[in-house]
């Protein structure tokens, strides 16, 4: 809440890079829904894909992993779950349907956060509850000591924290003091460093993105998966994440890497939708324009695992074909071959 609270009176001065971000993003939503009148079997596609991606990649950002060839299985169908974390992917795209079927009309509340947190946590016996002990963020070095990353709201203090942080919310969006992305951004900051979940924190905090999204009239989430396009930029989520929390507790906070970081990743998330359409020329092309994407949003060198991490639903047999087109074009070369295959970029 020290966030919220910090910009309830309006904002003097917002940074220029955030300004920029806000008209880049702007001037996306505006042409969002020209995209979103074009073929809904194309559409129906990407949104397919995104329930995969986003279901599989946050749980991966907190090192849930599942079988890759049990993903569609695990996503859409009804057999029985193996093991923990088929359950727990599952309950995630059970919170998507949720979001995603109710949009705007699904409220931020704190009961609709426990219910977000109790889906993603499936059996486990605090899910959708507050943490009973205090639950500090570890780090842990190379060398093998432990030291505090940072310490967030204590157990005692989470419930007031929480019922602090819901109407700042809720009062901004009514005020419009502030841009939603801004509040968007500051909100899921407070609640990270509230962490009023023993476990899971992480997770939720990304489906409060996406809710909070279609609040501020962004369903770009819908299509392309905000969850992989953060697990992509990773290392700069912890990096801009710790930076802002610094002093928060004291309000002396910077909480602008933060936000910016969040609005970063919804340009990009515009940025992919838009070319994604635009590669797409038929529903059977779409699996291709994916893994084109993943390949041109990952590091100048990659290998075939990294972009079955990016695209979990998209064959072993469709990557290879895909790279083997863009080496044809000059657009890739393969510098390593065998197990440890890796490939660059040209």
């Amino acid at each position: 809440m020290k966030t919220l609270k910090e910009f309830s009176n309006g904002l003097d001065v917002i940074p220029a890079v955030t300004s920029w971000y806000l008209a880049d993003i702007g001037e996306a939503k505006g042409r969002q829904e020209l995209f979103i009148k074009q073929s809904p079997q194309r559409l129906n596609r990407l949104r397919e894909h995104a329930l995969v991606e986003s279901a599989v990649s946050s749980n991966r950002i907190e090192g849930v992993e599942v079988e890759h060839k049990r993903i569609g299985t695990i996503v859409f169908g009804h057999r029985h779950l193996q093991d923990r974390s088929e359950e727990e992917v599952r309950g995630y795209r059970e919170a998507l349907d949720l979001i995603h079927s109710q949009g705007r009309k699904l409220a931020v509340t704190e009961a609709h956060i426990q219910v977000l947190h109790r889906l993603t946590r499936g059996e486990i016996w605090d899910a959708g509850q507050y943490k009973e002990n205090d639950s500090d963020i570890i780090e842990k070095h190379a060398d093998g000591r432990s030291s505090i990353r940072f310490k967030t709201v204590p157990a005692s203090e989470t419930p007031a924290g929480m019922q602090q942080l819901i109407p700042f919310w809720q009062a901004g969006m009514q005020e419009r003091r502030v841009h939603p992305l801004i509040l968007m951004a500051a909100f899921n900051l407070d609640f990270l460093c509230i962490h009023p979940f023993r476990d899971g924190n992480g997770r939720v905090s990304r489906l409060l993105l996406l809710l909070m999204g279609y609040h501020a009239g962004l369903e770009v989430g819908r299509y392309i998966s905000i969850e992989r396009l953060i697990e992509q930029n990773k290392e700069r989520y912890y990096e801009t994440l710790h930076q802002s929390s610094q002093g928060w507790h004291d309000g002396r906070h910077d909480p602008w890497p933060y936000i910016n970081y969040v609005c970063f990743i919804l340009k990009d998330t515009y940025r992919e939708f838009e070319q994604r359409l635009g590669l797409i020329k038929s529903p059977c092309g779409e699996k291709t324009g994916t893994v084109i994407s993943a390949v041109e949003n990952a590091q100048k060198r990659f290998s075939v695992a990294d972009l079955q991490k990016a695209c979990p639903h998209v064959s072993l047999d469709m990557i290879r074909r895909v790279l083997k087109d863009m080496q044809e074009a000059g657009r890739i070369q393969c510098i390593a071959r065998g197990k440890h295959a890796l490939w660059e970029k040209t």
